[in-house]
């Protein structure tokens, strides 16, 4: 089918007016599309927790049996409807925009109650709720900003049609896996005369926020495109795709990718920068969807897209990449010698109960290094566990920061070599540097102090300077 499947950001959806001028209304025909969209930037964050800060929202206090999650469930409401007076200056579209987010967040704090409720009796906890609450609570962002979309396209005279995969107030139609409710959701929609909007969060048998947490609106997004049989899918993102981020390295120094592939784009998702999930991509990998990353500012820019076909030239440097605050797990044990395996094992089961996620590891005979990154709070009780189950080992945490020169053909000797000269120019010694045989990545480590610096003097070294060219000695 000759449609497009576009997905809106979070940052970008706030951003009403732009949003309208330079996505649905760009280009002039507005039909043959499909947008997924994001909650309004910061919404999710209230609903669950502040995904950099981790700042408690409603499901955090509520998890910590906090009353405090009234106030702010009180307090998020008051923010939707704030939202509904700056998008809507007809108070007829803003009365029904209104009523809908009011009548959602009754009901949910009334289902709230009612679970309380429920608990008050022996046989019954709050835990055994909580995965339910979580997937309930994270499909109102999406909820109200797919229904607002729909009413601001509806007062321009666009046949928009709201469709809440959330199984909120149809629960008949949300049974069966992710596949089935959006095939089952999509079945009657003429898209030559009809724009669907389309909720990031999708209510199915799996659990979406449970099996993919935060990364739930890209598997709705691609699981769209591959069973629609989408031409290419859209991400609209408030930035370029670019060489490095803007904020650190500077806009001016920085430049859009233009063309990648997902082997890119899969070092980009371990590094938690959100081009996309690599669940996601997968999907479209695997059917020849392309994916095209723009800018929601700059409607008459390509963007970056990344193909399976693209094929760079060799050595070519696309993306300076990184993450700080990444604690470095280090434990050492002369007896290790012949048990890495069996000391690897127990470390990971104590990872993945602590729900913290592992980014990389190194080891050698008697001594694993673990790159882990989450709350300060579950970080500290790893430590604390590992050094329970290992007394006589050695065992220090310290902060530091990963940083990835990325590109899909790269010779990883002479990159990291490049690499390593570029950051003791700068003055900043490495802890570390890693590469594979993939040839997709060299990973440096630095002191987490040094994140903004590193990543400046490795974009200076590959990205503003050409690669030095060859020497071709006389006969």
């Amino acid at each position: 089918m000759n449609h497009t499947v576009e997905k809106i950001g979070g940052t970008s959806m706030s951003a009403f007016d732009a949003v309208m001028d330079n996505i649905f209304l760009y280009p002039s025909n507005p039909y043959n599309r499909i947008f997924v969209v994001s909650a309004y930037a910061g919404i999710t964050d209230a609903l669950l927790e502040c995904k950099r800060s981790g700042k408690p929202g409603i499901y955090r206090l509520l998890a910590a049996n906090n009353p405090k999650w009234r106030d702010a469930m009180e307090e998020l409401e008051q923010r939707m409807l704030l939202i509904n007076s700056n998008m809507f200056p007809d108070p007829v579209y803003r009365e029904r925009a209104d009523n809908f987010i009011r009548q959602r967040m009754e009901k949910a704090h009334s289902c709230i109650e009612g679970i309380l409720e429920t608990c008050n009796y022996g046989q019954f906890s709050l835990e055994s709720y909580l995965p339910q609450v979580r997937e309930f609570l994270s499909s109102i962002g999406e909820a109200h900003s797919a229904h607002n979309s729909s009413l601001l396209l509806e007062s321009v005279g666009i046949n928009s049609r709201f469709v809440d995969l959330s199984g909120w107030d149809n629960p008949d139609e949300a049974q069966g896996d992710l596949n089935t409710v959006i095939a089952r959701a999509m079945e009657d929609i003429d898209l030559s005369n009809e724009l669907p909007i389309v909720t990031g969060y999708v209510y199915c048998d799996e659990g979406l926020m449970k099996t993919y947490d935060r990364g739930y609106s890209e598997m709705t997004f691609s699981r769209i495109a591959v069973l629609t049989k989408a031409s290419s899918a859209v991400i609209h993102k408030e930035y370029h795709l670019s060489s490095a981020d803007p904020r650190i390295v500077g806009p001016e120094r920085v430049q859009p990718m233009g063309l990648s592939n997902y082997d890119v784009a899969d070092q980009l998702a371990n590094l938690g920068m959100e081009a996309i999930h690599p669940n996601a991509a997968s999907g479209m990998r695997a059917v020849g969807i392309e994916l095209v990353v723009k800018n929601t500012f700059e409607p008459d820019h390509p963007g970056t897209v990344i193909s399976h076909k693209y094929r760079p030239k060799d050595n070519e440097i696309e993306i300076i990449a990184g993450r700080d605050k990444v604690l470095a797990l280090h434990i050492f044990d002369q007896s290790m010698v012949g048990h890495v395996d069996r000391v690897s094992y127990d470390v990971m089961e104590i990872i993945r109960e602590e729900n913290v996620q592992l980014i990389s590891k190194e080891m050698n005979a008697n001594s694993i290094t673990y790159y882990l990154d989450g709350k300060t709070a579950s970080q500290d009780k790893v430590i604390n566990r590992v050094e329970k189950l290992y007394p006589k080992a050695k065992i220090t945490g310290e902060m530091v920061a990963l940083i990835s020169v990325i590109g899909s053909r790269i010779d990883s000797n002479q990159t990291m070599s490049r690499g390593m000269l570029a950051l003791l120019d700068a003055e900043i010694n490495p802890k570390a540097a890693h590469s594979s045989m993939r040839d997709v990545d060299v990973q440096y480590v630095v002191l987490d102090k040094f994140y903004h610096a590193a990543i400046c003097a490795l974009h200076a070294c590959f990205i503003e300077k050409p690669a030095p060219k060859p020497t071709i000695k006389a006969a």
